[in-house]
């Protein structure tokens, strides 16, 4: 059996053409891993953006500058400051919880992503807080795939609607 493979490499060597086979066979490993490193750029570009608009909201939110903090005014005021989110007021969901300091238990359930499939929104939990207590904001954006079908998208895990989602979560004090 590896007598037979190194007889049709030798072949391959002394025929012409050769370098016409070896194209056709890693053109499309190229391809792939080109296809992949867009798709991871893009993917961590989001999820930075993503990072970034949260933590400058929540600086706003934690120094008090936002008057009247609703779900509506704190997501316009993330997909400002995260600026290249394609579609950021429809694919972004925020979820704003008190965090008990006596038990410090995260609330670990959630992940409340935009549901794509569903025609209604469920209200989501969004309680500003009172003064000096611990706030814990999840923000979780849905994109689709730029290239669904290869490299790094064929093993994203996918919510029902086939987009991936991206989660950024951060924490603060409501100053007094």
């Amino acid at each position: 059996m590896i007598g037979l493979f190194f007889r049709t490499l030798r072949r391959f060597r002394r025929e012409e053409g050769t370098a016409t086979i070896e194209f056709v066979i890693l053109f499309p490993v190229f391809i792939v891993l080109m296809i992949s490193g867009i798709e991871a750029g893009v993917l961590m570009t989001r999820q930075m953006m993503l990072e970034r608009g949260l933590d400058l909201t929540m600086r706003s939110l934690r120094l008090g500058t936002v008057a009247n903090p609703t779900h509506d005014n704190v997501k316009a005021l993330i997909c400002k400051n995260s600026m290249i989110i394609p579609n950021c007021e429809n694919v972004v969901q925020l979820e704003l919880r008190e965090v008990d300091t006596t038990a410090w238990n995260v609330p670990l359930e959630g992940n409340n992503c935009v549901d794509r499939t569903a025609e209604i929104d469920p209200v989501i939990n969004f309680n500003p807080g009172e003064r000096n207590k611990l706030m814990m904001v999840r923000a979780c954006a849905v994109f689709d795939p730029m290239f669904p079908a290869t490299g790094l998208a064929v093993h994203l895990p996918r919510d029902a609607s086939g987009g991936y989602r991206l989660i950024a979560t951060s924490a603060f004090v409501n100053e007094p």
